[in-house]
């Protein structure tokens, strides 16, 4: 890799002025910068972006902190990842994904301590968040994909979850469905106030409630096995349940297995949906599902442009922060379809 002395000599210029040029510490004549840029494209170089943080106190360096979901990362998921990493790489930005969730308050003290990252992009956020608490107390710009409980101040890009609801339980009611139940990811998840878990429980039985939907809320299904569980206790003890949604995937194939075995079919006797999953992901299925489709790559840029407006020279330490809530989008798959004949008894006719 070529030097800064290199370019220096190329074109024939001190080191210091190619260092101004590059790093933009001091201003040089626009000749001087134009014969500096060429001579350093010719040699191939590229200045180092901790050094020249040294200096400018820039690095060009963004942290999006997404702890690892226990469910891992999925298609839906890895959506927010990339865009954001679009949106800041067309603003001259390098994204930094940090997965940590071990002890991400330490992992922010590490990565802020050592001045290589200038913002952090949160994800995966909880009502009350401890990284809020710290990035806010170190001043250090940030911003949320999802939003903590009071989010006054800060800048976010959320999901609509209430119009999410709303769109979700007018789809079944249309269809003539009177009961939903709905499967939420893990107890602990809710117990840890993960934002979605949290308002999507919320705004669902709200939602069922203001159209007169008898809702059943109380039950969760993370996985393959908890799925198949969740509906085989529905299948026994509320047979007249016409409409499920579900908040996983893989929650979703145990419901789609349990339904089979019983000799049932989806949507003749049960109308299934997925929520908060991709229309990539509702495709994997026989029949393609039904789903709630989040604004992952609309949210990512969002959040990383609501960022990057903060690091600005013009930013200002009063300006109002942008704060946008998006609704996911309702795709209608094969495994809608209007409530089976003999609901009441739960035996399909």
């Amino acid at each position: 890799m070529s030097s800064l002395r290199e370019v220096a000599k190329q074109a024939n210029v001190a080191v210091s002025t190619v260092s101004a040029a590059l790093n933009g510490t001091r201003p040089v004549a626009a000749a001087t910068r134009a014969r500096i840029e060429l001579a350093a494209a010719d040699l191939g170089y590229r200045p180092n972006l901790l050094a020249r943080g040294l200096v400018s106190k820039r690095t060009g360096i963004l942290a999006l902190l997404y702890p690892a979901p226990n469910r891992g990362f999925g298609l839906t998921e890895m959506q927010f990842a990339t865009s954001a990493a679009e949106a800041a790489s067309e603003a001259g930005y390098h994204l930094l994904l940090s997965p940590d969730k071990s002890d991400p308050v330490a992992e922010l003290r590490h990565l802020t301590g050592v001045g290589l990252i200038e913002g952090v992009l949160l994800m995966e956020v909880r009502l009350d968040d401890e990284r809020v608490d710290h990035l806010v107390a170190a001043g250090t710009p940030f911003s949320m994909i999802g939003r903590t409980r009071q989010p006054a101040g800060i800048s976010y890009a959320d999901i609509d979850f209430a119009a999410t609801a709303r769109d979700a339980v007018d789809h079944i009611v249309g269809l003539g469905h009177r009961t939903l139940a709905f499967l939420n990811h893990s107890p602990d998840a809710y117990a840890a106030l993960y934002g979605p878990t949290v308002r999507c429980a919320e705004e669902f039985a709200v939602a069922a409630g203001d159209r007169g939907v008898e809702y059943l809320g109380d039950l969760h299904a993370d996985s393959v096995e908890q799925g198949r569980a969740a509906f085989e206790w529905l299948a026994t003890n509320r047979p007249d349940v016409t409409a499920v949604a579900v908040m996983n995937d893989h929650a979703a194939v145990g419901v789609l297995g349990a339904v089979a075995d019983r000799g049932w079919r989806v949507p003749e006797d049960l109308t299934l949906l997925l929520v908060l999953s991709s229309v990539e992901v509702a495709r994997m299925f026989h029949p393609r599902l039904t789903t709630l489709e989040p604004p992952s790559a609309e949210l990512g840029r969002l959040g990383a442009r609501m960022l990057i407006d903060q690091l600005q020279p013009d930013a200002g330490e009063g300006k109002t922060p942008r704060q946008q809530l998006v609704p996911c989008r309702l795709v209608v798959g094969e495994s809608s379809g209007p409530p089976r004949r003999g609901a009441e008894t739960g035996v399909p006719e």
